[in-house]
Order: structure tokens, then sequence, then C-alpha cells
């Protein structure tokens, strides 16, 4: 007899007459599903282009929670959700159960997949679990906004023996690993807009040794009271390569926006505020100057994460030599010290694992968090393998406020190479930049709204040559190497699981999430029997079988989820 998880794997079973899901039609928890429950809806049915795809596993993300809390307002829901309600869920692996005629060469009954959610077709964004019905339904439809986007198929394969769980999770895993995999401009950017503005009183023999001739050059040159000796330089540079050169007599109002490159010859708060809102996607704000600012500057750490801005400078007088001071770093400093902010959540613990496991990582790690039961269970859970590879790993909350200060005192008395800030807090960003040590970068890994201010002194960015920089979502390729990396045994994702649950359990899981004292992921299983949202230790007593097969009896792995369906599949 075929037990249930081979026929499961095997998606040649005959389809329900309805699908099941939960509907957003606004914001609040009350807009969610109906009575507290997901509803029943006509089984789609793919077109000759489409698949119908079943999902079996769907981590639920703090993500989730912004698109309950905003409804129609958050930027990715185009639509009137009354009318047609968000299905959420874009962490998720699924199954193929239906093919169309015309994608049977390419995909059969029973193929493994999951999703590189930030889909885009014609140049609009249609996110899966935003616009795109996501995984927390039984099926859904493939079609060809999926299949054939503007980034080609964002569909990945899996491979058989990757675990439900496992393939749900490289997406937020791949996340991780893209923050410590970017790069950024070295110069002024090719055929983009860069203004450059002088500073009362400030002077200086400015030139541009690199990146200015005909091999790189900037479209556009907006000049700002540049001293009389670089303009007369620029200007007849500018007419050799046939760049438009506009003279700007002030800072508030340039005649085009999205500025690409930003150069203040000399540093002034005011300046720096004030023309900051003008970089475009990717922009970057270069200061030149050698004493301090008169004062810390507020800052949009909105758009740090989520456009990409870089704040950088240098002391010397040519601009080619301030972009080349730009740590290509992003990667965390082997043998330095490097600091998890908000490390007891979900994302940090990713982080903070990845910190422990990763080869030539980090010599000291601080974990911060203002949970204690969280804390305890990083420490627990990474403990011991951080001290099997000669790793000080130190977990301090910031609540018990001497114990904290005297705590980075005594293990981080020079301050930290790097600090990843996963708390989405203003005052805990700013104070983490003053904690930056020469040549220390920080990323801003928690999304703050655009348009929120962090008040930092840029001077580090010149006296000191720190970094702070931000990053946001993954790539096909970031979800493609962390699947390789799971399904070679590299790194184990399942260490991420807190809770699992069936599909009604699903509102609870947000409400559990947004409570915050999990020290993980839950996972939603659409297609098992009713079971309530169930931390992995409390599968001891419901569970008992799928419990012993845990790694240190906290650990979800492959063999537990394997039992775990066997018992929970209708």
């Amino acid at each position: 007899m075929v037990d249930k998880l081979t026929e499961f794997k095997s998606a040649n079973t005959d389809l329900p007459e309805t699908n099941k899901l939960w509907p957003l039609y606004g914001a609040g928890y009350e807009n969610l599903g109906r009575s507290d429950q997901p509803i029943e809806v006509e089984m789609p049915v793919p077109g000759p282009d489409e698949l119908l795809v079943r999902h079996d596993a769907v981590s639920l993300c703090f993500s989730d929670i912004k698109i309950i809390r905003k409804g129609e307002e958050h930027p990715r829901i185009y639509r009137t959700m009354n009318e047609v309600p968000v299905v959420q869920g874009h962490e998720v692996a699924m199954t193929v159960v239906v093919v169309g005629e015309n994608l049977k060469d390419k995909y059969t009954v029973g193929d493994r997949l999951t999703v590189q959610p930030d889909i885009y077709m014609d140049g609009i964004g249609y996110a899966y679990g935003y616009e795109i019905q996501g995984g927390l339904s039984l099926y859904n439809i493939i079609d060809q906004r999926v299949l054939n986007g503007d980034g080609g198929s964002y569909l990945l394969p899996v491979q058989p023996t990757t675990g439900y769980a496992e393939s749900a999770l490289s997406e937020p895993w791949a996340c991780v690993i893209a923050a410590y995999a970017q790069s950024y401009r070295t110069g002024i950017k090719h055929g983009g807009k860069t203004w450059i503005i002088g500073q009362p009183g400030f002077s200086g023999d400015f030139t541009i040794s690199a990146g200015f001739d005909s091999q790189s050059h900037p479209d556009t040159l907006l000049l700002t009271e540049v001293p009389r000796k670089f303009n007369v330089w620029l200007n007849e540079r500018a007419a050799e390569l046939d760049i438009q050169v506009i003279d700007v007599p002030g800072r508030s109002a340039p005649p085009v926006t999205e500025i690409d490159d930003i150069i203040l010859l000399g540093g002034n708060p005011d300046s720096v505020e004030r023309v900051g809102p003008f970089l475009n996607r990717h922009g970057v704000l270069a200061i030149l100057d050698n004493t301090p600012l008169s004062r810390k500057v507020a800052i949009d750490i909105g758009r740090v994460h989520y456009n990409g801005w870089l704040y950088i400078g240098g002391t010397s007088a040519d601009i080619a030599s301030v972009y080349q001071e730009v740590p290509v770093r992003t990667e965390l400093k082997s043998g330095g010290k490097a600091w998890f902010v908000g490390a007891g959540g979900p994302m940090g613990r990713m982080h903070v694992q990845r910190a422990i496991q990763m080869n030539h990582g980090p010599a000291g790690i601080l974990c911060t968090d203002i949970s204690d039961s969280r804390l305890t269970d990083l420490s627990e859970s990474f403990g011991p393998e951080a001290d099997s590879k000669g790793i000080e790993l130190i977990c301090l909350n910031p609540v018990n406020t001497q114990a904290y200060e005297d705590g980075i005192r005594q293990y981080f008395p020079d301050g930290f190479d790097d600090i990843v800030v996963l708390a989405p807090v203003v005052t805990v960003i700013e104070d983490a930049a003053a904690h930056l040590t020469n040549n220390g970068v920080m990323n801003v890994f928690a999304g703050l709204a655009p348009g929120t201010l962090a008040d930092l002194d840029l001077s580090d960015s010149y006296l000191r040559n720190t970094r702070i920089f931000g990053h946001t979502g993954s790539t096909t390729e970031d979800m493609k190497r962390m699947l390789d990396q799971v399904e070679c045994g590299l790194l184990s994702s399942n260490q991420s699981v807190a809770a699992v649950g069936s599909l009604n359990a699903a509102k609870a899981g947000f409400i559990r999430m947004e409570k915050g004292d999990l020290p993980g992921k839950i996972v939603i299983y659409p297609h098992i029997k009713e079971l309530p949202l169930t931390p992995l230790a409390d599968l001891k007593k419901c569970l008992p079988s799928v419990h012993a097969l845990l790694k240190k009896s906290r650990e979800w792995t492959v063999e537990a989820e394997q039992e775990f369906l066997r018992l929970m599949l209708p």
C-alpha cells in the first residue's frame, strides 16, 4: 500500500472541487478571512499556457504583517481589496499538479518548484502574495507573468530530496545571502547626472583623476558655487566630452531630479539635508572635507534601505579617489567583530547562523534583542557551535541598560567592524552607528518607511572611512545560490523553523509573529489535517514521533517533516 507521503509527492491524485484560501479584504485582522477562517472558492482551471500548482508549505514573513497593517496603502497593492482581496504568502514551496497543453515540453506533474516572488511584467510589479495570489491557498494558477516575465521565468526547480520547509525558506534565506554580496560604484556614474556643490569659505585644489574622460563620464553636470579654478576645468572638460552643463544657483530646487551623484566640496549639514532627497535610486552622496561636521545629519534611512542610497566621504581633493575609498567589502570581516541588532527574531537568527557557519567569519559576535527568552534560545541554539569554532558569542538585552553598556565595553571596547541592523527602530540605528570602528560598515537590513530620518554623524564617512548602506530583497540568482547551498548540505535552512500549523492556523501565526516571542519562522502546511499553531517543543506532546526526529530535540529536519506529513496528510 502506497503511504500518504509517497502519494502526495507524486501529485498524481484527483483534485478537489474547490480551492481554499485566506483572503485579505483590507487593512486590519478583521479583514483577514471570514469569521476568522479561510474561505472556499471555485477551483481554478489552467489555460494552455499556464500551470496549476499545489502549495506545499508557506513560511510567514513580517512583510505580510505590513500588508495587513496598510491594506490598499501598501505600495505593492494596486487594486481595491474589498473587490479583489489579496492572498498572502510569498515564501512558498509548490508542486505542479496540472500542466497546460503548450507547456508539456517544459513541465510535468510532480515537478517541485519554488518562486522568486519579486515578479515584473512590462515594468510593473506583480509580486507573489501581493498582486498575484500567494501561498496561503491550496492551489494556484501560474501564468505568463511568472513563466515569462521581464526576468524570464521566476520559477526555480527544487530537488525531490529537499524538504518542503527548506524550499519555502529559500526566499528569506536568499535575502540574507544577498545582503553580503552587494557591490557599489567606485566612480561617478557613466551616462548619469552629477551635481557638484561648493561651500562658502571652503576651497581646495579639486580635481577628478578618473571617471571624467572619454571612456566614462556623466551626461549631465550641475554646478553650484563651485570654486572658480575647478569650475573652469569642469566646463572645459565638459565641452570636450559633450556633457550638458547646468548652473544651479541654489540647493533647494535643481532643474533636474533623480541625480545619480551629489558631490559636496566641503561638509555642511544643512546642505546634506537639503540636497540628499534629490538622489536617484542607488545614488551616491560624497563629502570632501577634513574637519568634523558641526552637527549630526538627518538622513532618510528608509531610502538608504529601499533605494540603495550611499553616503561616502574622503579627505582628498581628488573626487575619484574618494569614490575608490568606498569599501568593496559588504561581507563580514574575517576575524572581525560583528554586531547583530535585533538578533533574536527570525531574520536575525539567520544572519547569526550564517556568521557562525561561514568560512573565515568574525571572531566575535554580539547579539542584542529586547527579549531575554529569544536571546536564551539563540545562545542555546548556536552557542556550542560558536564555541567549537573559537567564536566569542555574547548576548545582551539593551533593556538591562547597565549590563548592556558594561558588556559592550568589556567585550567590544574598540567597536565593531560590521553592524547589521534587524530592528526597524531609528534610535537603535543611531545608537549602533556610533559604535562603528575605523573602516567599519553598517548594513540597515530592517526596512523603515521611506521618509524616516535618522541623525547620524557623517563626519565618520570621511574621517574614519565608515559606511552605512541598506539592503532589501533578493534575485532569482540569489535564490538559486541559496538552494544549491541547502541541497549540497552547506547550510540548513530548517534551523530557522520555530512552529508549524495547518492552513487554518495562518491568522494565529500572523498574530503570534507580530507578538514577537517565537525564536524563528512559522511554516504553514496547507494540505494537512487541522493543526493549531504548534511550537516545535510542543510536538513532544501531540506528535511524539515527529519530535523524536528533531535534531537536538529543537531543530526541524527533513526526516521530522516526512513523519509529520505521513501522520497529518488526510
